[in-house]
């Protein structure tokens, strides 16, 4: 029995095949040595043969039977390299695209599993298979994601989300920590962990800590505008009325505008913007914590500790030791 079975398409993140490769060829080597079961896979393609990616990597698959039977291996989808709004839309439109949703529909009928990341997450959109789940996926591309399922709860602060069968990761490099929670479930924890120490893979359980507002407004002038708004006017920044009023819109078309170009409320993308600014602070100048709390509106570190530990993950020392 095959316990994972790997797509490939072409034109996808050479990284995210080869990173996936490299854990379970690691895992493979481990288990024996920790008595755990060594992991088994395959590489497919929906037309078989030599699949070219992004980088101009050739991986050799076998064919995706196109009359499925049950299948107990975890289905693997990693980065397909579509880095914008329009890449992913037209994406939809391609015959290996649409055959493979097919597939994985089916896969998924018959009580199988599958997990994607990046990019790769809107096949198994495709596929009809995130509704009402709580998924995450890149976090510039969320905002699309939640539009096109508004039942899909969308968490793009998770850098690994399992809900039911489906198991999602952020951005492309997000593939090792995917590789990681797949491997605890099917060799167990010593062996992922082994092979995280082997390979210097650190855990990381966000995406908070790498979103960056004016990325995630997706190239809405207003959003980008607001954002500079408010980072410009720290460390006290005009209250929601007043940002609306200055913009020309009512509270609720500024809500709007900016729930749908990042997924946030607009207080959230206060926040957001000020745990930014801190950060920058915490790396690049010798202000103290409580001088950089100060510095972008919060009454003491205190709060700055607890919403920066809330959103990213990571305390400001963190931050203040990468800068060092």
């Amino acid at each position: 029995m095959t316990d994972f079975t790997i797509l490939a398409f072409n034109g996808g993140y050479g990284t995210g095949i080869s990173a996936t490769l490299d854990i379970l060829s690691a895992a493979s080597r481990i288990a024996p040595a920790l008595a755990a079961p060594a992991p088994t896979w395959r590489i497919v393609s929906t037309s078989g043969g030599i699949v070219e990616l992004e980088s101009g990597l050739l991986v050799k698959t076998q064919r995706l039977p196109i009359r499925q039977r049950r299948d107990a291996s975890v289905w693997i989808i990693p980065g397909l390299a579509l880095n914008t709004e329009a890449d992913v839309l037209a994406s939809a439109e391609r015959e290996d695209m649409q055959a493979a949703a097919r597939s994985i529909a089916n896969h998924l009928d018959q009580g199988g599993r599958a997990a994607a990341c990046c990019s790769a997450v809107f096949l198994l959109q495709q596929a009809q298979a995130l509704d009402h789940r709580r998924v995450t996926t890149t976090w510039w591309l969320a905002p699309l994601l939640q539009r096109l399922n508004p039942t899909a709860k969308v968490d793009a602060q998770r850098m690994v989300c399992t809900d039911g069968p489906i198991t999602t990761a952020g951005a492309a490099f997000a593939q090792t920590d995917l590789m990681l929670h797949l491997l605890r479930g099917q060799c167990g924890s010593r062996a992922a962990d082994a092979v995280a120490r082997m390979l210097l893979i650190d855990g990381r359980e966000a995406q908070g800590k790498y979103i960056v507002p004016e990325v995630l407004a997706n190239g809405d002038e207003l959003i980008s505008r607001l954002v500079s708004r408010i980072e410009h006017s720290l460390p006290e920044p005009p209250g929601i009325v007043a940002l609306a009023r200055e913009f020309c819109v009512s509270e609720r078309t500024l809500a709007r505008r900016v729930r749908l170009a990042t997924g946030k409320s607009t207080l959230a993308l206060i926040q957001s913007v000020k745990l930014r600014k801190a950060r920058a602070l915490l790396e690049q100048s010798r202000f103290t914590v409580e001088q950089i709390s100060e510095a972008v509106g919060y009454s003491d570190s205190t709060a700055l500790r607890r919403l920066m530990k809330k959103a990213t993950g990571a305390s400001p020392s963190h931050y203040r030791a990468r800068g060092a």
